[in-house]
């Protein structure tokens, strides 16, 4: 049986988890990090709030994890309150320099709560707030260090300098196959991938394609639906820029998984999406709730 912490950062992403869900408060994060990863916000948001809840070292994780998935569905504002709950929660700790491989610790807290409040300030346009916090992270395990070259990336995107982009999202896809861990494997070559396509020269965006087609099988097969459809909507975008075949059978995937990642949301979630100026729900079959611009500032973490 895979254990739950391999399903959160290991090689298993797409493992049954809903077992572990009665298990202790470190075992139900992780369980909740991993329902997240495959879509099931709704059963992530139950479990994460109970731990919210209890306060503490897992009380801050939690937040910063809920904050984590309520920005995948577009609701940076309502991530901001999560994570400034989460660094408020940090337990004090002078002697924190990181004991866990997996940032499961102190600094590990303090590490999420800042870059998730630096990926809010992303989300909103706020790109000096969010550059002075992502300054204050000191990154510790792999995972920390990963996610900090995310939003190096991130920043650089946002900031209209998709080329610099690039050098962050390959450090952070290094890191996480020398980690082992599968999903923020994916997850970096989906920062990666989009990098090269926004620069935009000939060759950045066949290899930036090449790499998201790529990027877009493996998450398809192993279920992760949060990566499924912002990965494929970059790909079909991409493709009717160019006027390449396929665009329509790209775009139904993204629609597909979206609409997967909604029906699994809590009615929070769907509420957020449904506002949302970045999450393109428009895309989605007469019956989903509609929504106005197919942005892709999605990637923010």
């Amino acid at each position: 049986m895979v254990g739950v912490r391999e399903a959160a950062f290991g090689d298993r992403p797409e493992a049954e988890v809903w077992g572990a869900l009665g298990g202790g408060v470190e075992e139900r994060w992780l369980a909740a990090v991993v329902l997240g990863g495959q879509g099931y916000y709704a059963a992530a948001a139950a479990v994460l709030g109970e731990l919210i809840g209890r306060g503490g070292l897992f009380g801050s994780l939690a937040a910063s994890t809920l904050a984590s998935h309520r920005r995948q569905l577009g609701g940076h504002a309502a991530a901001r309150v999560l994570d400034g709950r989460a660094l408020a929660m940090v337990p004090e700790d002078r002697d924190s320099g990181g004991q866990d491989p997996d940032d499961v610790d102190v600094a590990g807290a303090r590490a999420d709560a800042l870059l998730g409040l630096a990926a809010d300030a992303v989300g909103a346009g706020r790109l000096v707030e969010a550059r002075r916090l992502h300054a204050r992270v000191r990154p510790h395990g792999w995972r920390s260090r990963v996610r900090h070259q995310w939003l190096a990336a991130e920043i650089a995107l946002a900031g209209g300098h998709a080329g610099q982009a690039v050098h962050p999202a390959e450090v952070a896809a290094a890191t996480a196959r020398e980690a082992g861990a599968t999903r923020h494997i994916l997850k970096s070559d989906l920062v990666l991938g989009t990098a090269l396509v926004v620069w935009g020269t000939p060759e950045s965006v066949d290899r930036g394609v090449d790499l998201l087609l790529c990027d877009l099988n493996h998450t398809d097969r192993r279920g992760l639906f949060s990566l499924v459809w912002p990965t494929a909507l970059v790909v079909a975008n991409a493709q009717a820029d160019r006027s390449i075949a396929g665009t329509e059978n790209v775009k139904e995937r993204a629609e597909n998984a979206l609409s997967c990642v909604l029906r699994r949301a809590d009615p929070s979630g769907r509420r957020l999406a449904d506002r949302s100026p970045w999450i393109p729900t428009a895309l989605l079959r007469s019956g989903e709730p509609p929504n106005a611009d197919p942005e892709t500032n999605f990637l923010t973490d």
